[in-house]
């Protein structure tokens, strides 16, 4: 229930984050709709504050936009799949899962991104075939690696051109 209840804030934050970027959300009325969700799980309590935060903290960590949204993205699931299971019979969390679910629309899957990277983490290193296999990719994922941050370099490089109008 603890969780719960402090991914309510977080659940404001991304709301505020949306709003201000997407400009698709009314947040006058969600920000009224989330303090009533916040009194139906009692999330005033102090025991909430305890542990710190269970998004938020972390997702300082992601700089890049694109690699925020994917974060976002999944964090907007946790909080679909959370009034999933709530008394959607109110009117407030109603409308905050509309919300939500319209945002999740207008954002990357990135479930299929972290499967991969989960995968990625269970390749067995000391299997002697998983080793042939990495040292014969070996050179295409340098030059993959190399020409990204070349092609980034360069976009940063050439100078901005100007209208001859």
């Amino acid at each position: 229930m603890t969780c719960q209840t402090y991914s309510l804030f977080i659940l404001s934050v991304i709301m505020i984050y949306f709003g201000r970027f997407g400009n698709s959300l009314d947040l006058a009325q969600l920000e009224g709709d989330i303090d009533k969700l916040k009194a139906d799980f009692n999330a005033s309590l102090s025991e909430v504050a305890d542990g710190g935060s269970i998004f938020t903290g972390n997702l300082t960590n992601w700089t890049e936009r694109n690699e925020k949204r994917i974060i976002l993205s999944q964090i907007v699931s946790m909080y679909l799949e959370m009034l999933e299971k709530t008394d959607t019979s109110k009117k407030h969390v109603r409308h905050i899962f509309e919300e939500l679910h319209t945002l999740k629309s207008s954002l990357p899957d990135g479930l299929n991104k972290m499967k991969y990277l989960i995968d990625l983490t269970k390749l067995q290193m000391s299997d002697l075939t998983i080793q042939r296999k990495a040292v014969n990719e070996l050179f295409a994922v340098l030059k993959k690696l190399v020409d990204t941050s070349a092609s980034l370099k360069r976009k940063r490089s050439q100078p901005q051109r100007r209208c001859k109008c």
